[in-house]
């Protein structure tokens, strides 16, 4: 079974607004090899439609993009998606799939049928896995920012502390930091 890993950018003060980080080719290549370490991409609809409406243009060649935005935008192109949705079925970015039915279930299989492991890039929906303990790994790319506003990671809360163990921090030039947790036996 594969691990299920949440990534996200945040701020200082855990803001998860996607235009407060820092979107530099560091920070690409840093997210790059989070996604080639992973066999599947997981969203929620909003994310999905955030990426689909500009990253296969950059992978088309359609937008300027600097080489490691475009690697990026080829290999998540290239990448299997899945999407879980309330008011949306049809999802037709090159390698997306719908995940319908009941949400724990549905991971459960994901994560049985991708050895490689799943990277889980959307924060509402993380929320909700955390709240049904299938989240394994977090890795959180921390940038050197204090937005002053929201939206926040887990603003609706979770029902108890999760305890991770620290597996490693590296800054990057920009001065983010990249940290990886794993849960602990809570």
């Amino acid at each position: 079974m594969g691990l299920l890993t949440f990534s996200i950018n945040l701020t200082l003060d855990g803001c998860i607004d996607h235009q407060q980080g820092i979107a530099d080719d560091e920070t690409h290549a840093f997210c790059t090899r989070l996604m080639d370490q992973s066999g599947a991409m997981l969203w929620g609809r909003i994310t999905y439609e955030m990426f689909e409406s500009y990253w296969p243009a950059v992978a088309r060649g359609d937008t300027e993009a600097t080489p490691a935005m475009r690697e990026w935008a080829v290999k998540l192109e290239a990448k299997r998606k899945y999407v879980v949705s309330l008011t949306r079925k049809d999802f037709p970015w090159t390698n997306s799939h719908y995940l319908s039915g009941d949400l724990s279930t549905n991971v459960r299989m994901l994560k049985d049928a991708t050895p490689d492991g799943v990277l889980l890039g959307s924060a509402k929906l993380a929320t909700e896995l955390d709240r049904l303990d299938l989240i394994d790994e977090y890795q959180i790319l921390v940038h050197p920012r204090i937005a002053g506003h929201g939206p926040t990671l887990y603003a609706g809360g979770l029902p108890r502390t999760r305890r991770l163990e620290w597996i490693s921090a590296k800054p990057l030039r920009s001065g983010a930091v990249a940290m990886h947790y794993r849960r602990s036996g809570d």
